[in-house]
């Protein structure tokens, strides 16, 4: 699979004249297939907000599916010069800030609505952090809105407790680091 997803991509990156030296596979974690694109203009496949990327690693996706006849696509994740990778760190590291406000305040508190993928990073991150073991994570909300609450495990906060603001209403309450995040 790992040659049919180096080729799809490369065609698909030739075809659409995006230039590019080289695609890497990392298939080292069972559940998922990481390919790394190196390129001298990487601002061209990542597009505005990451969005030709995200077009892109759907149509490897769905081109592998048909092709190996799979029944479930793949979870393949394009990256391009670390593009991804800067965001996971980033999205974990805003995650990390918010944990030790719920410690402070002993409440719950909402980050900002992100997409599935960077709601797993953050869900596993917090999961596997050994400092992390007193916080638990869910996601609330649908669609485009869904969002994780970081809140104390059982017994450790008081019943009752009022959920933090989730959107914020003024530029004083917003979230930093967020704003140009691909989430």
């Amino acid at each position: 699979m790992q040659d049919l997803i180096k080729e799809t991509l490369g065609h698909l990156l030739t075809g659409l004249q995006l230039e590019f030296s080289e695609i890497k596979i990392d298939a080292a974690d069972p559940s998922m297939i990481r390919v790394d694109i190196i390129s001298a203009n990487p601002s061209r496949i990542i597009g505005w907000h990451g969005e030709t990327l995200g077009a892109l690693q759907n149509l490897v996706k769905s081109i592998v599916r048909t092709k190996e006849k799979l029944e479930k696509a793949p979870f393949i994740l394009l990256d391009v010069d670390g593009y991804r990778r800067d965001q996971e760190e980033k999205v974990c590291r805003i995650a990390e800030q918010k944990i030790d406000l719920v410690r402070r305040k002993k409440t719950r508190v909402a980050l900002p609505p992100m997409s599935p993928y960077f709601r797993r990073v953050v869900h596993l991150h917090i999961a596997n952090h050994p400092d992390y073991q007193d916080i638990a994570t869910e996601s609330v909300g649908e669609g485009d809105y869904r969002q994780i609450v970081l809140k104390l495990k059982e017994g450790s906060m008081d019943e009752g407790e009022e959920l933090q603001p989730i959107i914020a209403e003024s530029k004083e309450e917003r979230v930093e680091g967020f704003e140009n995040l691909d989430i």
